[in-house]
This record gives structure tokens, sequence and C-alpha cells, in this order.
């Protein structure tokens, strides 16, 4: 009888892809240059922003990281994933959302909840997958987003006279580490269980763009009033 030796197989190195943060940056640089002005922006439409990016937030992002975990294969990769979810809990970050809007009055009524709806559904069922390389590249662009859309989301706030500001300036500080976090999980995960061709990607890049674009200009709400 021959006794095969089963030699575990070592991850492989993840070389950094300037190209793909390069992407990354650019799309997210596009997003915040398509914002509206917030010099002409009524205290309504402030309102509004605010509230339907925390009937977003405070409710799906801990779901959606917990999401890409469990899609996440590589070892190496999950720890990082796992440090942003002890920190988005042991410190509270929705009680944080949920009090940046109510000092606000802007906390999301069913209005506000179901003009993302639509939107909202598709994240979920992209992450619901459980495909690990593009749930990683697409939580890498939004922790970049939601840093670089801190001081706007702070100035939105400001001119509805709140000074309750704890959620902007954590996450305009934490996330800038989650960003480069969820870049070398990405690379590693790709490098050790590659996908292929026929893999979009960008598609949940392209799903939570949208989504952002009906937080912002409540697309769904502007469709359902043409209709």
């Amino acid at each position: 009888m021959t006794t095969t030796l089963t030699v575990p197989r070592e991850p492989k190195s993840a070389a950094p892809d300037a190209g793909i943060q390069e992407t990354l940056n650019r799309m997210i640089d596009e997003q915040m240059a398509s914002l509206p002005d917030l010099r002409l922006l009524s205290n309504a439409e402030r309102r509004d922003i605010i509230a339907r990016y925390t009937s977003v937030l405070e409710g799906n992002f801990i779901y959606w990281m917990t999401a890409t975990l469990m899609a996440t294969k590589s070892e190496e990769a999950k720890p990082i994933l796992l440090e942003n979810l002890h920190e988005e809990v042991t410190d509270a970050h929705p009680v944080m959302m949920r009090k940046f809007a109510v000092a606000a009055g802007a906390y999301p009524d069913a209005a506000d909840a179901l003009a993302v709806d639509d939107a909202l559904t598709n994240m979920r069922r992209f992450l619901g997958r459980l495909q690990g390389v593009p749930s990683l590249l697409t939580m890498a662009f939004f922790e970049g987003f939601i840093q670089k859309f801190m001081p706007y989301l702070a100035e939105l706030s400001a001119g509805l006279g709140s000074t309750e500001m704890e959620y902007t300036d954590v996450h305009g500080v934490c996330d800038i580490a989650h960003t480069a976090g969820l870049i070398q999980a990405f690379e590693v995960e790709r490098a050790n269980h590659p996908v292929g061709s026929e893999v979009n990607l960008m598609e949940g890049v392209g799903l939570l763009r949208t989504l952002i674009d009906t937080i912002v200009y409540n697309r769904a709400g502007a469709m359902a009033a043409a209709a």
C-alpha cells in the first residue's frame, strides 16, 4: 500500500495592485464630485439625505461586513474583517449613527426607508451570494467613500443646527485604516482563491454607487413621481 503525504498549501503572497487602488480612488472621487453643492440645499433636502443615509447604514453596515467575512475563505484575510467588526460592535457605531441623525432632526421614517429599499435590496442580494473577492472589493470602496464623505455629512448636520459629531469624527479617522485593511484582504483573497474571468469584480461597487445616488438624490422617489 502506498501512502501519499499531503502537504498543506502555503498561502500565496498578495502583491499590491496599484491599478485596483487607483480605480477605487477614481470612483470615490467621481462620487464625491457628483454630490450637490451644500450651499444650494434646503433644510428639508439636508434632512432627507441624512435620513436616507441613516436608514441604510444603521442597520446594514455590520450585516454587510459579516456577510463579507462569511464569504472570505483566506484565513489570513479574516482577522482584518474581524477587527473591523469588533470595533463596530464594541464601540457601538450604530448608536453613534442614531445619535447623529436624531440630533439633526433627521431620524428616518417609513418614506426614507422605502426610498432606498430597491437599491438596498440589490446590495443585500449581491452580498448574499457569498463571493469573497468581489465582496471585499465592494466593502473597500464603501469604507473609502465613507471616509471622504464624513466632512460633507457633518456639514449637512451642522446646517441643521446640530453639534453632535461623534459619528463623523470617528469615521473620518478610523475608515482610513479600514479601507487599507480591506484592500489588503482583497489582495490576499484574490491571490489564494482567484475568481474566473466571468466574474465582474466591480458589480458590487456599481450597486453601491447606485445606492449612494439614491441616498443623495432620492432617485426612487423621483422615479415614482414621474410614473
